[in-house]
């Protein structure tokens, strides 16, 4: 049991569960039918994704402290009544089967899932190895 922090288009592990996409926008050029095949997602969940701007402050981040201030701010953004109640659902879900979330970028400690991980893990969420 538990959730994978994934890269979604990468091929999916034999146990992987469910794979969910925690991104802002759906892959362009892909129609809906082919998410699942082209190893993207399953589901979309874009209510974990950062917003906009974030996404924009992500991709600059080309420091540590810019860094760390995107991931301060990403956290705040999961502090909606909303994303609250999608983080307990998925760390509560991750005792019962597998599942996975996922986003895009190629390197987890400039991207978003890397904190993910982290909110998922402060909620109880068992992770299981990448």
């Amino acid at each position: 049991m538990g959730i994978r922090i994934v890269r979604l288009g990468t091929p999916r592990a034999a146990d992987e569960g469910l794979r969910i996409g925690t991104v802002r926008r759906p892959p362009r050029g892909v129609p809906k039918t082919e998410y699942a095949s082209r190893d993207l997602y399953d589901t979309w969940l874009p209510e974990l994704a950062p917003s906009d701007p974030l996404v924009k402050e992500a991709l600059a981040a080309d420091d540590e402290a810019t860094w760390a201030r995107f991931a301060r701010r990403y956290r705040a953004e999961m502090t909606t009544p909303g994303a609250r109640h999608l983080l307990d659902l998925l760390a509560a879900l991750s005792h019962e089967t597998q599942i996975s979330v996922g986003c895009y970028c190629e390197r987890e400690d400039r991207c978003h899932r890397s904190v993910l991980r982290e909110l998922l893990a402060d909620r109880g969420a068992a992770i299981a190895d990448s």
